[in-house]
């Protein structure tokens, strides 16, 4: 096992990832940038560097920086979190190349998901049912175009191959709006990603979001830990996911399940990842797969028991996964709220200090956050400032838990979205369960403020 782990990333994560090491008996690393200095983990390290100032450019995606950190605090590990290098095949490939071990998958595996053509072609060649869309990067030929849209059947959605992050994409109702959609979005693919590649899917009219968490070592074992429902977002951003999904039969669930867990031992893949489905009319329709641990992976640790961080850093080490399929139990269900620093209805990000922050507790409740009363919320990055997770025998046990976390957390200084959770908590097609991807947008529009 390490003796030592950088962490390279900031926020609840680098708490998260942290607290997994310090259970492990693992010493840790942060790298921070300025305005990240008065940060918990920050305060709680063994060691914290400073690698640069409030930009991420010039800190968090600053790769020479991380791994002259990495060499100068004898660290053997790197952890990335999510978001930033993450999902970075370069990066990855420099950690390895520097003598240090990369924890995550090895960069040709995240090259390929992370090219979303080559990865629905090796789900294709894996057995997991894809949304019915080209067979590859659309030609420079329109007529082509037009003749694969028509085959496809209109709507349809035109993707960059190298995007993510609800970026990158643009639906088409009509042939006469095909083709300035398709030069659109590679003008804008090649600007954002460096990779002006575009696809075209069937655009799925009121699909579901749900995805497999799975589990894969270097000895080609893996697993699948069970479901997870994120369909409640705004312009493709997640802000509740619950564990299992709501109102989808087990065996459908199981069958798509072992195919993920199959395609893992047939691609070599090794560590946590996520396979991101569509789900509509019974049927499931792969999007994409996350090659790193997922802001909600603790629903599903709540659910199964299992520490996802914990087993990223053992897969790592070179340790066998301790379990089989037939071993991982769900129980229960679990819910989880984002928390973000903004107005709770018009999304304007709302950085700033805190005067106040009181988290909630009791059973079933978790909290993982690193801020506190007088933490000073930085403008520079993304606005999530914590999740509210709870867990509970029942769905509906899970629902009144959060209902009363919800209602016991207190933040003061700057705006979040835990009014809008609250509304959440108590309307009744939420209650019920199984709302579509475009539910949150559709119940926005009807209660403007």
């Amino acid at each position: 096992m390490f003796k030592k782990i950088l962490i390279a990333n900031r926020g609840e994560i680098a708490l998260r990832i942290q607290r997994a090491c310090r259970e492990m008996g693992i010493k840790s690393v942060i790298v921070y940038s300025e305005a990240d200095r008065e940060a918990k983990y920050v305060k709680l390290a063994d060691e914290a560097v400073c690698i640069g100032p409030a930009s991420s450019t010039l800190s968090y995606l600053n790769m020479p920086a991380i791994i002259a950190t990495a060499e100068v605090t004898d660290a053997e590990a790197i952890h990335p979190g999510y978001g930033f290098l993450s999902e970075n095949a370069n990066f990855a490939e420099r950690v390895e190349r520097s003598g240090f071990v990369f924890i995550g998958p090895t960069p040709e595996s995240i090259r390929i998901m992370g090219d979303k053509v080559a990865a629905k072609q090796a789900m294709i060649k894996s057995g997991v049912p894809c949304v019915p869309g080209s067979e590859g990067a659309l030609p420079e030929d329109n007529k082509e175009i037009i003749r694969q849209a028509r085959a496809i059947g209109y709507p349809v959605i035109i993707k960059a191959a190298g995007g993510g992050g609800g970026r990158g994409m643009r639906v088409v109702h009509t042939e006469a709006a095909l083709i300035n959609a398709v030069q659109m979005t590679r003008s804008e693919a090649g600007a954002a990603f460096g990779n002006a590649a575009v696809y075209m899917e069937k655009f799925l009219e009121n699909p579901r979001h749900i995805e497999i968490q799975i589990l894969a070592d270097t000895y080609r074992n893996a697993v699948w830990l069970g479901e997870r429902d994120c369909s409640m977002q705004r312009r493709h951003q997640k802000i509740i996911e619950e564990a299992p999904a709501p109102g989808i039969p087990r065996r459908i669930i199981e069958r798509i399940g072992d195919r993920c867990a199959a395609a893992c031992k047939k691609i070599g893949y090794r560590g946590a990842g996520t396979f991101e489905f569509l789900f509509e009319n019974g049927e499931f329709f792969f999007i994409e797969m996350n090659t790193r641990v997922q802001v909600e992976h603790p629903v599903t640790e709540m659910v199964t028991g299992i520490d996802i961080v914990q087993m990223q850093i053992r897969v790592a080490a070179g340790e066998k996964l301790p379990f089989t399929q037939r071993s991982i139990q769900m129980r229960g269900h679990a819910l989880e709220c984002r928390i973000n620093a903004e107005d709770p209805y018009k999304f304007t990000p709302s950085p700033g200090r805190i005067s106040l922050w009181h988290a909630p507790g009791g059973p079933g409740v978790r909290v993982d956050s690193h801020v506190y009363t007088n933490y000073f919320v930085p403008p520079n990055y993304d606005s999530m400032i914590g999740k509210i997770i709870v867990h509970g025998d029942t769905r509906d046990q899970a629902l009144a838990r959060m209902r009363t976390a919800l209602s016991e957390t207190v933040v003061e200084g700057i705006h979040t979205n835990i009014p809008l959770h609250r509304e959440l908590m108590v309307d009744a097609k939420f209650v019920e369960g199984g709302t579509n991807i475009h539910y949150l947008e559709s119940w926005l529009g009807q209660h403007k403020r």
